[in-house]
């Protein structure tokens, strides 16, 4: 289960309660969408990082043998395909922390939310 924490609680301080090599997942998670949605703020939104740009664009969380992203049901759903050697269900994937995570398929997703999110607001 991802460590909850109340929602005054800032992204550093939820991956601060990780063990090391759990925050440095965690961290690079971090790394590759904020880099992918520069113009996204950061927030603690059920209970677990959340980007926000014109609405919430992905969530993330630590759990002990996965990392949850969470770029709701049509980021699933747009790179099924791609995501079927991962466990997904509706608005989910789980990133096994056995094995590397897949950079280059996390960017995509990240900006196909961007466009998504953008649409959706009008810009």
């Amino acid at each position: 289960m991802a460590k909850r924490m109340r929602t005054e609680g800032t992204v550093d301080r939820y991956l601060g309660q990780f063990p090391p090599e759990v925050r440095k997942r965690l961290g690079e998670l971090r790394s590759v969408i904020r880099a992918c949605a520069p113009g996204a703020r950061e927030k603690i939104s059920y209970g677990i990082p959340t980007f926000d740009l014109e609405g919430n664009l992905v969530h993330f969380a630590g759990y002990a043998g996965h990392i949850g992203f969470y770029p709701g049901a049509a980021g699933i759903t747009n790179f099924r395909e791609e995501l079927a050697g991962y466990r997904t269900s509706k608005g989910t994937v789980q990133f096994p922390l056995d094995r590397k995570l897949p950079v280059a398929l996390i960017r995509r997703i990240v900006k196909f939310r961007v466009r998504q999110n953008l649409a959706k607001a009008g810009s």
